[in-house]
């Protein structure tokens, strides 16, 4: 546990998700190929379909919609669309069948199990502080076992700006009744995490299990773990 500032009393700890409480490059990467199997198996048309061309129209929505960053799901959604129509899929079944897809690759990027060590240590944390989840990624809550584990989970998009942006850190403020600087943020990303609380007042825990260097912080953070066991000795 390594101290860059002196840590403020809190109120509340909110914590990132994907990266934090679990390894979610494994996930995704596994998710992404299944995605695309079922596609291709799927839908007829969509067959000559790789992860090569599906990144391109990823990125080309990106550039012609960059307000799609601040809503993961909904992006997946109009890359799903363009793609089948491009396919030549028709526009109202495209829409259709779009709906359809997410569901199965929101259930297929949360197909997995929550390490037990994180669980109870969200248990043990939540005898002393209330905790919530702030999260830019769109995984099913309950149905990787944490259902239970926050008072509640907001999630980018629907009108919220993703992190670093203050709109999801006011609004875990908001729903707690505390001021965002009374929050402690838990999560691994130097931009999304420790620059999106540092930077709207609140303080912020960087989960650096990989010591990954600090030359691209933009804020220090206020502390910095390589465990988060280590969250157990600021109780």
């Amino acid at each position: 546990m390594k101290f860059y500032k002196s840590l403020r009393p809190f109120k509340a700890i909110s914590f990132d998700l994907d990266d934090t409480l679990y390894d979610n490059h494994p996930v995704i990467k596994k998710a992404e190929a299944d995605f695309l199997v079922y596609l291709t198996s799927t839908y007829q048309e969509l067959e000559q379909l790789d992860a090569r061309k599906w990144n391109l129209y990823k990125n080309l929505l990106i550039k012609e919609n960059p307000a799609l960053q601040h809503d993961v799901s909904l992006w997946r959604k109009e890359i799903i669309k363009r793609v089948m129509v491009v396919y030549g899929i028709s526009m109202v079944n495209a829409i259709k069948y779009a709906e359809r897809a997410l569901q199965k690759f929101l259930q297929l990027r949360s197909d997995f199990t929550v390490p037990q060590e994180s669980i109870l240590l969200l248990k043990e944390l939540a005898l002393h502080y209330p905790l919530v989840a702030i999260t830019n990624g769109n995984v099913d809550i309950k149905q990787i076992g944490l259902n239970d584990a926050f008072q509640f989970v907001l999630k980018a998009g629907n009108g919220f700006n993703s992190k670093p942006d203050i709109a999801l850190f006011q609004q875990a403020a908001l729903e707690l009744d505390i001021a965002v600087e009374d929050l402690l943020h838990v999560g691994d990303h130097l931009l999304t995490d420790v620059y999106g609380a540092q930077n709207n007042n609140a303080q912020a825990i960087w989960f650096n299990p990989k010591a990954k260097p600090l030359d691209k912080a933009k804020l220090l953070p206020t502390v910095e773990i390589s465990d988060l066991k280590h969250l157990l000795k600021l109780l």
